[in-house]
């Protein structure tokens, strides 16, 4: 029976109706009452005015991190761009943590010279600031690094809004067919790009410890292959071409392996392949339970994977080079699809309720579950790679979106629009 399940659920991926691609758009569906109020100055400009908005973008990232409530433009008791242009009394009364103001200027419309200063209000001393100089075609970037680097000042914590996003939509043609696509992004959801397009599904992207190559599987040669692809230059190279089932990549942290789920000695089980020698290590042997979804704990040392050796789907560790496997997901009768927070600290899983499925963390120290989300019908876990947010899947109108929430279950934000349909989304580490 609960390998009905699981096959159902591989089903279920691979069989949604997705419809057309458009760009993600975040939607704030609930805050914390802990943020942080933050005046971020609308950038003033000389010269040619960029398309990018730079002062919305870094406002936007800091109060999509849901630590940050920007104060709204309205508010605003004047728009310094230096130093010299602001009287600290005045904006103390706004009880601000934090005021951002910086300039913009172009002679040419080309090249872009980018400049912030971010200031304690109350002591008004400056806590961070910088100047770049970069392509227009390098200002989001700029502005996500601005953002980066006022999270950063502000919370001690490396913010994460350079990173970029991985998942899969599948688009439909006017024909009727559809078309699966492998597909980037910004942090934001914003500049998206197609790595890959099959008329065969892909999954399970995982991203490189250095963000440089992803892993996923497609099944474009009409069975399930483990492929890697490098992201500046396109090259792809098989590396799991094995009769049955090829499945569920994952990047240790030195990015010299990858563990997956094969099915070449007639069971699914877990393996380790070394990436420059293709050379495999068993490290599961259940003989008849489904053993998949392997991540790596932070030490390189360890796996966490989902069994059905128990009768039901739960979460156990096993050490990456074989040997006893450990449960360690024990309420409830339905956890799966593991990741790990950077730190270690925390496991993120799909957790089953009375026919639902909700994202929940646990604390691996306590034991402690803590069901994060409330619509049902949600998978496909991704920590961000400071810990704070955890991304996921869902599905609203019949559509699948992808949304985030933070550990502590009191922020949540969806990443969606009409016409787009998105599902497996990973979470690449912090940019270089």
């Amino acid at each position: 029976m609960i390998k009905s399940l699981f096959i159902g659920l591989w089903l279920f991926v691979m069989l949604i109706p997705w419809q057309a691609r458009a760009e993600l758009v975040i939607e704030i569906t609930g805050g914390s009452e802990a943020a942080l109020p933050i005046a971020v100055v609308p950038f003033g400009y000389d010269g040619f005015v960029p398309q990018a908005d730079i002062s919305a973008i870094v406002k936007n990232d800091l109060e999509r991190s849901g630590r940050f409530a920007p104060l709204p433009q309205k508010d605003l008791i004047s728009s310094p761009h230096e130093k010299s242009e602001i009287n600290f009394k005045d904006w103390r009364l706004l009880r601000s943590e934090g005021l951002l103001v910086g300039k913009v200027s172009s002679v040419d419309g080309q090249t872009y010279q980018v400049q912030f200063q971010l200031f304690d209000v109350y002591k008004a001393q400056q806590l961070v600031g910088k100047r770049y100089q970069v392509p227009a075609s390098g200002l989001r970037r700029v502005a996500h690094q601005i953002a980066d680097q006022v999270y950063q000042a502000l919370t001690g914590e490396k913010g994460v809004f350079s990173t970029r996003l991985a998942f899969v939509s599948v688009l439909k043609n006017a024909d009727g067919s559809r078309r699966y696509a492998l597909q980037i992004s910004d942090s934001d959801g914003a500049n998206p790009r197609t790595v890959l397009q099959s008329k065969q599904a892909i999954l399970s992207p995982s991203w490189s410890p250095d963000g440089e190559r992803l892993s996923y599987v497609s099944f474009e040669n009409g069975k399930a292959e483990i492929f890697t692809q490098e992201m500046r230059s396109g090259t792809r190279t098989a590396l799991a071409s094995f009769k049955e089932l090829n499945s569920a990549p994952s990047w240790s942290p030195d990015g010299r392996k990858l563990a997956m789920t094969l099915s070449k000695g007639g069971n699914p089980e877990i393996y380790v392949m070394d990436i420059a020698t293709k050379a495999l290590t068993r490290v599961t042997h259940s003989s008849q339970a489904i053993d998949t979804e392997a991540v790596w704990m932070p030490n390189g040392k360890e796996l966490v994977f989902t069994s059905d050796r128990g009768g039901r789907p739960q979460i156990y560790k096993v050490p990456a080079t074989g040997g006893r496997a450990e449960r360690i997901t024990f309420e409830g009768r339905y956890n799966a699809s593991p990741d790990i927070s950077p730190d270690g600290r925390y496991l993120a899983m799909v957790h089953g309720l009375n026919g639902k499925f909700y994202i929940a963390v646990q604390d691996l120290e306590s034991g402690a579950v803590n069901v994060l989300t409330e619509r049902g019908k949600d998978e496909s876990p991704s920590f961000a790679p400071n810990g704070h947010l955890i991304l996921y899947a869902t599905e609203q109108n019949g559509k699948g979106i992808l949304a985030a929430v933070s550990v502590d279950g009191g922020f949540h934000q969806r990443l969606g629009e009409t016409g787009i349909d998105v599902r497996e989304p990973a979470w690449s580490p912090i940019r270089k």
